[in-house]
């Protein structure tokens, strides 16, 4: 009996690899969710907020949960469970009830733990659909929420993600060319140190991979937004890491990199956390969502692949991106796309104050401006320093939300970031990576045509 429960298992493992892989994220992001400190929350708000916009957000992702239970576990099982449970509640006496509830508990084969989380979250969708009527959610129903899933998910034999610090199932990597770096390290803290590192980076870019930014459908923005949020903790978590680690390096070089990568996640990480995801629970556009989410994967993705890379290289230097990751986009490819960018948008203002005497001309031009400062929000914004989203975005926010009628006001205030957008040319310019690589002019001005 107990072959054919772990045969099973074994072979939806298996088949459903990705699927494994989706659940473990998806049960580490509801057990960090909880953590107040991880969705930006002040504790003086905590007694006035209603957390319905969360709690709805946790619904959306226990229905994928769920809909991933369906497809991992085989039709024959999931009816002999039904089955249990009509006879748990309609024919069991108490003495057999009891017995059932232990040997469920007990977790004595996989096949139980399975459907013990199975359970829990078929049943917290009857409670948190109800719950959600109401309209209110306290603090404390968050929080009891919180610990009724953490409990739960912990105390699972089988699918609790904080089981094991590396999961051999997930934490694997491939890359020959990174094997044999670490292989060839020769002093044992340094390599069990960088061995780390290159595994935390890589769990990273599998928790990104499952960020689905295709669609607009709830449920996968909403477990997509529970993913960047448990990024958040996880990230944390990887800086304290560094700083513990550095100390017990010897070389300054390599103290100096692990520095600049402590430097650089720190930076990137308020890039996303504190700007690009504020208030993401009051955003209701599913598209305004879905972009926010599309930028704050882009930039992690980034920051993670071009951190491996920066690792890599200290021990290789001939190493390129493309070594380790086939759809590689290098520095200079992104800072060329950036100035480019940016320099259209200069354009654009500039057209927009010789245009703007003939109103039907300047109404046109300024329409197509706000077309590509849509497309440079879903994009580009990506590529920006964590020092300069704040001015671009609050220029975007106000050009958007205006009409052609008011075009003094838009005139004063295009004029203002046009000098704004001068100096973050230069600064974009003095990057190592631009140095003697002038501006393709004839590439910015077929970019402006594309909207005009």
């Amino acid at each position: 009996m107990m072959d054919n429960q772990q045969n099973w298992i074994s072979e939806s493992k298996k088949e459903h690899r990705e699927l494994y892989s989706e659940l473990d994220v998806l049960l580490r992001s509801v057990d960090r969710f909880f953590n107040i400190e991880n969705i930006n929350v002040s504790q003086n708000d905590l007694p006035a907020k209603n957390f319905f916009n969360e709690i709805n957000s946790l619904r959306d992702v226990i229905y994928r949960i769920l809909a991933i239970f369906e497809v991992i576990i085989p039709e024959s099982k999931k009816n002999a469970y039904w089955f249990q449970k009509y006879a748990e509640s309609k024919l069991f006496s108490d003495y057999t009830r009891d017995i059932f509830k232990e040997k469920l508990y007990n977790q004595d084969s996989p096949e139980k733990s399975i459907f013990l989380l199975y359970d829990l979250f078929i049943n917290l969708k009857g409670i948190i659909t109800e719950l959600l009527k109401s309209g209110e959610i306290q603090y404390t129903s968050y929080v009891n929420i919180g610990q009724i899933i953490s409990k739960e998910i912990r105390g699972n034999k089988l699918l609790n993600p904080f089981l094991v610090e590396i999961n051999p199932d997930f934490d694997s990597i491939s890359n020959p060319l990174i094997k044999e770096i670490v292989k060839k390290i020769t002093e044992s803290e340094v390599r069990k140190i960088i061995s780390l590192i290159y595994i935390y980076l890589f769990r990273f870019l599998r928790f990104l991979k499952h960020i689905d930014i295709s669609s607009k459908n709830t449920i996968s923005l909403n477990s997509s937004l529970l993913i960047l949020i448990m990024l958040n903790s996880e990230l944390s978590l990887f800086r304290t890491f560094l700083r513990r680690s550095i100390p017990k390096i010897n070389n300054n070089d390599l103290k100096s990199l692990l520095n600049l990568l402590s430097y650089q996640f720190s930076m990137e990480t308020k890039r996303v956390f504190s700007q690009e995801l504020k208030d993401i629970f009051n955003a209701y556009n599913p598209e305004v969502l879905r972009g926010k989410i599309e930028n704050s994967k882009g930039i992690l993705n980034n920051l993670v692949e071009q951190s491996i890379l920066q690792i890599t290289q200290y021990f290789n230097k001939d190493t390129q991106g493309k070594d380790i990751f086939p759809n590689f986009v290098d520095k200079l490819s992104q800072s060329i796309r950036l100035r480019e960018d940016i320099f259209t948008l200069h354009r654009f203002i500039t057209l927009l104050e010789e245009q703007a005497a003939v109103p039907e001309v300047g109404r046109d031009v300024f329409k197509a401006m706000q077309n590509f400062i849509k497309d440079f929000q879903h994009s580009t914004s990506a590529l920006l320093r964590y020092d300069d989203y704040n001015e671009f975005n609050n220029f975007f926010n106000e050009i958007l939300s205006l009409h052609w009628l008011e075009q003094d006001r838009i005139l004063k205030i295009a004029k203002s970031f046009k000098i704004y957008l001068e100096t973050t040319l230069r600064n974009i310019a003095n990057r190592s990576e631009l140095k003697d690589i002038s501006v393709d002019i004839d590439k910015v001005e077929a970019n402006l045509k594309k909207y005009i």
